[in-house]
């Protein structure tokens, strides 16, 4: 009778164990953050737009459509290019390799702006807290092409 209550208990926490695991998985995939989350404000992205104009639009184009030698920053093939990827994969290659003519010679707050004015341009909805400047953090935004 002991053995068949111990095994009975054992089975029961290992359910529990089971769903309790699927539980916090679909948790972490709720919080999983996108930027149709509203994860910039329109004053960062207002900041962002001039900073653009001056030293992103003449290879990227004004309306960031692209240019002869650089991509779009808008549009489903910039969509393709980043989808499944973070905020943080875009914001570290802007910051290493952007502008071209002077890599790294922009502030993380400037880079930050200037990927929300990208996003306002994709026309992905503000919030009410600007975008972080730390890699880390944008990290936990997900680029997702298609609206969850």
């Amino acid at each position: 009778m002991k053995v068949k209550i111990a095994i009975v208990t054992m089975f029961g926490l290992a359910a529990v164990g089971a769903f309790g695991a699927v539980g916090a998985n679909v948790k972490l995939q709720a919080q999983q953050k996108t930027q149709w989350d509203g994860v910039y404000t329109e004053d960062q992205a207002k900041r962002g737009e001039p900073l653009y104009a001056e030293k992103c639009s003449s290879c990227h184009g004004p309306d960031m459509n692209g240019g002869e030698m650089a991509p779009g920053l808008t549009g489903g093939e910039f969509q393709a290019n980043w989808n499944d990827l973070t905020l943080g994969d875009l914001f570290e290659r802007m910051r290493i390799s952007m502008p071209q003519n002077n890599p790294g010679s922009l502030s993380r707050q400037q880079n930050a702006d200037i990927l929300a004015a990208m996003l306002k341009k994709g026309n992905y909805p503000a919030g009410k807290a600007e975008l972080p400047t730390q890699t880390e953090m944008l990290n936990m935004v997900k680029f997702s092409s298609q609206k969850p």
